[in-house]
């Protein structure tokens, strides 16, 4: 998982680990170290905007597409499972 990096698909806007963002149950924290889930009330937050405050765009985004890498990652195990397969000992 080393080569994910974490980016505002609209301006590559890096989040640096600080609280930006709000949940609807007031809870302040940094959405990306819980996975867009928010750690008091459980809530999942699919779209995350970017903070222009802090020198991003404002522009809302699916959260997963500010992972950068998932797609090598998904890829790199596909081809992982395929060797798998061609291995008599799992036949």
């Amino acid at each position: 998982m080393d080569n994910i990096h974490i980016c505002c698909p609209n301006c590559k806007w890096e989040p640096d680990g600080q609280a930006y963002w709000q949940c609807s149950c007031g809870c302040v924290w940094d959405t990306f170290s819980t996975g867009g889930r928010c750690p008091e009330c459980g809530k999942v937050w699919e779209k995350t905007q970017c903070i222009v405050y802090a020198g991003g765009c404002d522009k809302m985004s699916p959260h997963l597409d500010w992972y950068e890498g998932l797609d090598d990652i998904i890829n790199k195990l596909k081809e992982e499972i395929k060797e798998r397969w061609l291995v008599k000992e799992y036949a």
